[in-house]
């Protein structure tokens, strides 16, 4: 099962490497939305292969996520400044997963693990509703290979 979500995003990476995302904001936000349905039904799930396969898409969706974020940080920030701005976004990510995994213990050691897991795909979904209010033109970038580049 640890496995599961790396053989996922190997097979969403090989994919988007093929077919790149045409309409990569919504590809994005749909992605996240599935990352964190799939993270609840597999914190309800009593089903070894329902729980692997789960686990398998969340790794798909999160490198969804992962390349269109990657591949817009690159693209809209000016030339002189990618190179600071990739090292914060690598600080923050690097960070978050640390940060994530201790919020994910304190949680689990509150509530149970079964609640942790779904509260964490509830977050996610909150996040995704979130940003989409806050920041609709998200859902508006187009195409990864049509984006301006440092703009």
């Amino acid at each position: 099962m640890r496995a599961a979500p790396a053989m996922g995003a190997f097979v969403m990476a090989v994919a988007l490497a093929h077919h790149p995302p045409k309409h990569a904001g919504k590809t994005m936000l749909w992605a996240v939305l599935g990352f964190g349905m799939a993270t609840i039904v597999f914190g309800l799930s009593k089903s070894f292969w329902l729980s692997l396969l789960m686990l398998s898409l969340t790794g798909a969706c999160d490198n969804i996520s992962v390349v269109v974020r990657h591949s817009l940080v690159q693209l809209l920030t000016p030339d002189e400044m990618r190179g600071r701005v990739s090292a914060v976004n690598n600080v923050f990510i690097g960070s978050s997963n640390e940060l994530g995994a201790f919020e994910s213990g304190i949680t689990a050691a509150l509530f149970g693990p079964v609640l942790s897991v779904v509260g964490g795909g509830i977050g996610t979904i909150a996040v995704v509703l979130a940003v989409m209010a806050t920041w609709p033109q998200v859902a508006r970038f187009g195409s990864l290979e049509r984006q301006p580049a440092g703009k």
